[in-house]
């Protein structure tokens, strides 16, 4: 798998927002938000490219990793990820327009004073992909 990530240190409640585009077509091409604790403790979500289509996919890794699909709210063009951090959980949320969020998945992540947050684009299968994503807090 080819993969980067750009990220950012973060520590307490904060709250995270981008813009990611591309032009999915192999399987799993995949862009969005990560945030990481450690090796075996991150969160990733995003638009993930399958069964021919976008879906919005949420993972969850906690020395093991749960994966959660849903249609993606844009099926072409750009769609605004956000990540919302609390003491006791972490909330994705997806929108089409940056400005009516909806709530993907919330789910909880190992305590740390710290965290790395920022985007992030997958090729597992592919031969890579173009994509763009504008960080907006």
């Amino acid at each position: 798998m080819t993969g980067i990530s750009l990220h950012l240190p973060v520590s307490g409640d904060f709250s995270f927002e981008a813009r990611i585009d591309g032009e999915y077509a192999a399987l799993y091409d995949q862009a969005g938000l990560i945030v990481r604790i450690r090796a075996q403790n991150w969160v990733e979500c995003g638009s993930e490219f399958f069964d021919n289509r976008r879906h919005a996919s949420v993972v969850f890794s906690r020395e093991f990793s749960d994966r959660s699909t849903m249609n993606d709210l844009a099926t072409t063009g750009p769609a605004w990820w956000g990540v919302a951090c609390k003491p006791d959980s972490l909330e994705t949320l997806c929108s089409d327009d940056s400005k009516n969020f909806t709530s993907v998945r919330v789910g909880c992540l190992v305590a740390s004073a710290t965290a790395e947050v920022g985007i992030m684009c997958g090729v597992p299968e592919g031969e890579g992909f173009q994509c763009a994503c504008d960080i907006l807090s």
